[in-house]
């Protein structure tokens, strides 16, 4: 199934010209102008990928990709004109999985895309699998993980708006729950080269992650410290029956 992309952006000419671009490079392209066009258009159709526009009239392009992290998995990338470190810093911190400044290549378009698509792997209908699919899915205490959908629901089934950097942790822990992790374990499996970033950047990720999951992130009942060594994520064995 060939991958489904919207892009929302307010200048009709270049909206247009990079839709062109990815149709004729194999993909289905969506259009929108502004915020709540595309909004109607995500409640009605499954996308794989966004390509937003931060600076639009109306609702901004920021606004629109927090919106659809709660709504879906899917892969979004931002495009802006500024350029400025704070909108770049902001628009990561939101879940973008990659970051364009105007004006751009087409060919620098179809790389990112190609690049995130790669890194975000979806089911083809990416709001839900087929019927009758078998599905990874954790329960911790009030929560359900499906890590097929790369989603987590809470109380009532609220979904928990994680960013695709808190879900790739997230995941690493679940799917190795009660063993010590090193620093360095998980920023291999999450595809980071090792070094002294990285290992901050999966302490912020944690912090972060139980900030959304923790009832009491300063003492947590789930993703623990182990002092000098790295983290473990306690799941009783009983967890969810």
């Amino acid at each position: 199934m060939r991958a489904r992309i919207i892009i929302v952006e307010d200048e009709p000419d270049l909206r247009d010209a990079v839709a062109e671009y990815l149709e004729a490079n194999g993909y289905d392209v969506a259009t929108a102008e502004d915020a709540a066009t595309a909004r109607s258009m995500l409640e009605s159709q499954p996308f794989h990928l966004a390509i937003l526009d931060i600076a639009m009239p109306g609702e901004d392009g920021l606004s629109l990709g927090r919106w659809l992290r709660g709504k879906m998995p899917i892969g979004i990338i931002y495009a802006t004109a500024a350029g400025t470190a704070l909108d770049r810093i902001v628009g990561l911190e939101l879940g973008a999985d990659d970051y364009m400044v105007k004006p751009y290549e087409l060919r620098e378009v179809l790389a990112r895309v190609r690049s995130v698509l790669r890194r975000v792997p979806q089911p083809a209908d990416p709001r839900a699998a087929e019927a009758g699919a078998s599905r990874r899915s954790v329960a911790f205490g009030p929560f359900q993980a499906d890590l097929d959908g790369r989603l987590v629901t809470g109380v009532n089934g609220a979904v928990i708006d994680l960013a695709k950097s808190e879900f790739d942790v997230l995941e690493v822990f679940l799917t190795r729950a009660n063993r010590l992790l090193t620093r360095s374990a998980i920023s291999e499996a999450i595809g980071f080269k090792e070094d002294p970033e990285s290992s901050r950047a999966v302490d912020i990720r944690i912090m972060r992650l139980r900030k959304k999951i923790e009832a009491d992130p300063a003492n947590p009942r789930f993703l623990r410290t182990v002092r000098g060594e790295g983290y473990i994520f306690s799941l009783p064995t009983d967890e969810g029956k």
